[in-house]
């Protein structure tokens, strides 16, 4: 559970782990008053992390909250007309401007030995930065801001991609990467573990992440310097569909250790787990298949629910046969496919075709004695569909399965333990988008964006190690 810490009581805490981190003392370095301004640059980054922090305000409400806040009895007065949004603007643009890599790499340190946090595990995953608006100003030095694969499920915004590092020990964000909105995240891991060796001193760390990280380049050029991998395999990898096929045909697995963990969302029960072994991959990697109780449940669920459905179209598909848009086979066959999406393979659906022989009159008028008539074939259509219980039940044979590829020295149940610790980046980045509230960003200027979310990450990262002693 996230803590949120929105009260002007923890300010006193944020400004003691700061300067705990050495921050002013880093943007001082960092971020030097070399234009000799009445406040120094590494002032007014410091006081906007705290409102980070505490307030989360835009820039040009900062002077409001300063003077709320700061007013000589629970904080130092100061005087809050001075933090205007255009000195804190052009603060901004000097920490862009600053060598922000060396200064996460010397905060990461100091966050390291004064919390003495441990890094032989380190957790990687990247999320969206959703933009509301235009964003059509570029900046050549900066993250371009632009429409990918949307995490927030909003296809329609442009966004930049907020990759992370954490450790497994307190889950504490130790670096981050920002790239532009279109980038994939496969492409992204050898750069990362690259600066990460360089950041941590070392290469024998256990790099965690999620399945964009298993391409053969990747695996490949981390084992190959020395360094250690845990990720999960794509199914369209031609080693586990070949596994998953010979286990849906009937294929029997030998399940050689088990793992039991509470469950975090039910008290009282627990998460179950069965470990297989013995495969590789072809470059040697072990793979771990696991099958996963709670993931049986609710693929079997899931599949049940779809299959429903598709069988609620049917009925409706059926009920309005042979009327306007479903007169011809063609038509049909199309409305069904639609109707089964998600579900076809799950249910074997025959059209059925009728032909009747109708009298027609031959020409216009009223019918009368004289009328003549011909023999007209009409055809109508009707559907008829059943469960296909032979491909439901190979089906069932995988559920709950998902494998794990790494090539580490660890126990199998280890290897798994290590892997769930994953979801505790999630955290972190729902702890970003909700209580930090980085979105929405009043800035348009993307160099300033980028500066702001290198001020979210140390955010981030002092939210992390005050949560840990609250928590204690």
């Amino acid at each position: 559970m996230d803590t949120k810490i929105k009260s002007v009581k923890v300010l006193p805490l944020v400004k003691y782990y700061m300067e705990e981190l050495g921050l002013p003392r880093l943007f001082n370095k960092y971020v030097p008053n070399t234009n000799g301004a009445e406040i120094p640059p590494s002032q007014v980054l410091c006081t906007m992390i705290m409102n980070i922090m505490v307030a989360s305000k835009p820039l040009y409400r900062v002077e409001d909250w300063l003077h709320d806040y700061m007013d000589g009895v629970t904080e130092k007065h100061i005087d809050s007309a001075k933090y205007n949004d255009d000195r804190l603007g052009r603060s901004l643009n000097y920490l862009f401007d600053a060598d922000r890599s060396s200064f996460m790499a010397e905060l990461s340190a100091n966050a390291t030995l004064v919390h003495q946090l441990e890094t032989k595990e380190i957790h990687n995953d990247s999320t969206s930065i959703t933009f509301i608006g235009a964003y059509e100003g570029e900046d050549p030095k900066a993250a371009k801001i632009t429409y990918g694969h949307n995490k927030d499920h909003r296809p329609d915004c442009k966004q930049l991609v907020f990759g992370l590092n954490i450790t497994a020990d307190g889950h504490v964000p130790l670096s981050f990467q920002l790239y532009d909105g279109n980038q994939a995240d496969v492409s992204t891991h050898t750069i990362n573990w690259g600066q990460l060796r360089k950041l941590l001193g070392k290469e024998d760390f256990i790099y965690i992440a999620d399945s964009k990280l298993c391409s053969i380049e990747n695996l490949r050029t981390i084992a190959d310097n020395g360094g250690l991998f845990i990720t999960i395999i794509p199914r369209n990898f031609r080693v586990v569909k070949a596994f998953l096929e010979s286990v849906r045909e009937g294929k029997d697995v030998e399940w050689q250790f088990e793992y039991k963990t509470p469950d975090s969302r039910k008290k009282g029960r627990t998460q179950d787990y069965r470990i297989h072994a013995g495969e590789h991959m072809e470059d040697g990697y072990r793979i771990l298949w696991i099958h996963s109780r709670s993931k049986e449940t609710l693929e079997r669920k899931a599949r049940e629910s779809r299959i429903a459905k598709a069988e609620q179209a049917l009925e409706k598909l059926s009920s309005g046969l042979n009327r306007y848009h479903l007169k011809t086979h063609e038509q049909i066959e199309k409305a069904v496919k639609k109707a089964l999406k998600g579900a076809g393979i799950y249910l074997s659906v025959t059209i059925h075709e009728e032909i009747s022989i109708e009298q027609v009159q031959i020409g216009r008028g009223k019918p009368g004695p004289n009328t003549r008539y011909k023999d007209e074939e009409k055809i109508s259509y009707r559907l008829e569909w059943k469960q296909n219980t032979i491909e439901m039940r190979k089906a069932q044979r995988t559920d709950g399965f998902f494998p794990l590829v790494d090539n580490t020295t660890l126990e199998p149940i280890d290897v798994l333990r290590t892997y769930k610790d994953q979801p505790y980046l999630e955290k972190r980045f729902s702890t970003k988008k909700s209580v930090l509230e980085v979105a929405p960003m009043f800035l348009n200027t993307p160099r300033r964006i980028e500066a702001m979310l290198f001020l979210y990450f140390v955010a981030l990262m002092l939210v992390s190690l005050i949560t840990q002693i609250i928590i204690t």
